[in-house]
């Protein structure tokens, strides 16, 4: 069993792997409705979509392993961490649900990524900069396939609609995650790395507003609940998404095609 390798607790490593990770396993997700979405056409959007978070998180991963200088690649920050040592927001991790939750989560997650990249392209680090300005044009696509469905399902039949409500009502407490302001955030505003991502919760209700309003679809109330996947403590359903990931090099350790 190929054993595990740790990170240094650099920020600027850290605060790429939130991106990474968050891409990562968000495509991981997304990987299980491959043979089972609703519809043909919709099974290829789901996994195409689920490509192009693997596109970024490799871009992200290897970068990351670049900055943290121990010589990981991709793969090895990919398959080789432990679950503490994941950053990725709890949003993500969470068991895909019905359709529904699918959609909702991409709308939620691809509005935030889409504005996270444009304020990228204007990073110090210059790889990160030209990463972010290929991923915005992937993002922007997610943003509107997901939103599109929310408005259809949220203004469909009766039975689309209660589906719709009860997916906000389970993940809508889990977005003030992505906005929670720590040192990580704070260090990459100063050194130009990227935006405090606390500076990305008014652009992105705002647009969230305005999909859920055409969907017809209520915000529920704030919640006092604070998820900490960002600091490598996750929910119950991580180890699972892990042992099923990392198993084939774990078992077998540098194994190629």
């Amino acid at each position: 069993m190929q054993a595990s390798i740790a990170i240094k607790d650099d920020p600027a490593v850290q605060y790429l792997l939130r991106i990474g990770d968050t891409a990562l396993v968000l495509a991981q997700r997304l990987g299980e409705w491959t043979g089972h979405a609703p519809v043909l056409e919709e099974d290829i959007a789901l996994t195409n979509i689920a490509l192009d978070l693997v596109g970024q998180a490799r871009a992200v991963l290897t970068h990351a392993g670049a900055l943290e200088g121990q010589g990981y690649d991709e793969d090895q920050l990919a398959f080789l961490r432990d679950e503490r040592d994941f950053r990725n927001v709890t949003l993500v991790e969470l068991p895909r649900g019905d359709f529904a939750v699918t959609v909702l989560r991409n709308a939620m997650v691809a509005t935030f990524l889409k504005l996270l990249w444009q304020r990228l392209q204007q990073s110090t680090d210059a790889e990160l900069a030209a990463i972010a300005g290929k991923a915005i044009k992937e993002a922007r696509y997610h943003q509107q396939h997901s939103a599109d469905w929310v408005v259809r399902l949220g203004q469909g039949t009766d039975e689309s609609h209660r589906r719709m409500a009860a997916a906000i009502e389970h993940l809508w407490r889990y977005a003030a995650e992505l906005f929670a302001a720590d040192a990580v955030d704070e260090q990459a505003a100063r050194s130009g790395l990227g935006p405090s991502w606390a500076e990305l919760k008014a652009p992105w209700e705002a647009e969230m507003g305005v999909i859920l309003a055409e969907a017809g679809l209520e915000i529920p109330q704030a919640s006092p609940f604070l998820s900490t996947g960002k600091r490598g403590v996750h929910s119950e359903h991580m180890g699972y998404i892990l042992a099923e990931m990392q198993h084939l090099q774990r078992a077998f350790p540098g194994g190629v095609w």
